[in-house]
């Protein structure tokens, strides 16, 4: 598998609407090291806000 940057993941999350329990587990590892920009930042937390608003649902 390769690996996707925070962008693509997040822009793929976004097309469909869904986000699956490895995609989770990467974010949150992603964003509690302190080596990802703020930018990247950002759009993790885009991530969370749009789970928190039941705009994606969380899939296995």
């Amino acid at each position: 598998m390769a690996i996707q940057s925070v962008e693509e993941m997040v822009a793929k999350i976004f097309a469909t609407r869904r986000i699956t329990r490895a995609d989770q587990s990467v974010l949150m590892a992603m964003f509690s090291g302190n080596n990802i920009s703020a930018n990247d930042k950002m759009l993790i937390n885009q991530i969370y806000d749009a789970l928190n608003q039941g705009r994606l649902r969380v899939v296995e």
